[in-house]
């Protein structure tokens, strides 16, 4: 059954919501002593804006894991139970402007709230739920769901146009690094930019998202875009 929609906004999750202190990584560094035996703080590994699949797989080969998807679920499960006690109670915050954009996006009743993340589903549910807001969105796409953040935006696009009857350019992906205007490009959605997680203006800028933020206090659910 189809809700029709205006635009679906398509929101990242860390950099761009929230912040977790590096629970992210924290939880991946305890699952991988845990369950391995293995001592890493994992810094030589590039998680912004990049999938917890990827991030599993550059895990893997740095040390020799030979991951299949067997063994990546259950690495996986240890992950998600170490995050779960690490952000009991929680550390971080929402980012600035985090909650007005989401109200302003909500009092638009042709505009539809989701999540195009990297994160494991539960990664995000954790996360979003320990600030409050995992109920705000209506669905999402996730890292389960593709092999990189590209495959699963086109989910994310094509959830949108089965579910609420839009085309891609109706879809909005608003992240905080080159990889979340990348992935709206490929998938033929619009980008929306902002620089709370990490990249600068001009960083952020050299890959021409269609609006360019210092933070979502700019309200983006009032920008035309």
């Amino acid at each position: 059954m189809i809700t029709p929609a205006r635009l679906v906004w398509l929101f990242d999750v860390d950099g761009t919501l929230l912040h977790t202190e590096g629970a992210g990584r924290e939880a991946m560094v305890r699952a991988l002593s845990e369950h391995h035996g293995i001592e890493d703080d994992l810094t030589a590994i590039p998680f912004a804006g990049r999938t917890d699949r990827l991030i599993l797989d550059d895990i893997s080969a740095r040390h020799g894991l030979g991951f299949d998807d067997v063994t990546r679920a259950a690495f996986h499960d240890r992950v998600v139970e170490q995050m779960r006690a690490i952000m009991s109670p929680p550390r971080g915050g929402l980012l600035p402007g985090v909650i007005e954009v989401l109200d302003a996006v909500a009092s638009e009743p042709a505009w539809v709230r989701a999540l195009l993340t990297g994160n494991e589903s539960r990664m995000a549910r954790i996360k979003l739920e320990a600030f409050d807001v995992w109920h705000r969105f209506a669905w999402g796409a996730y890292s389960e769901e593709g092999d990189d953040r590209n495959a699963i935006a086109r989910v994310a696009v094509a959830r949108a146009a089965e579910r609420h009857g839009v085309t891609p350019e109706r879809c909005v992906v608003v992240g905080d690094t080159e990889h979340d205007i990348a992935c709206a490009r490929f998938a033929g959605a619009r980008a929306v930019a902002v620089t709370t997680g990490g990249r600068t203006r001009a960083q952020l800028a050299s890959h021409a998202p269609d609006l360019l933020l210092d933070d979502l206090s700019d309200q983006i659910g009032r920008a035309h875009v």
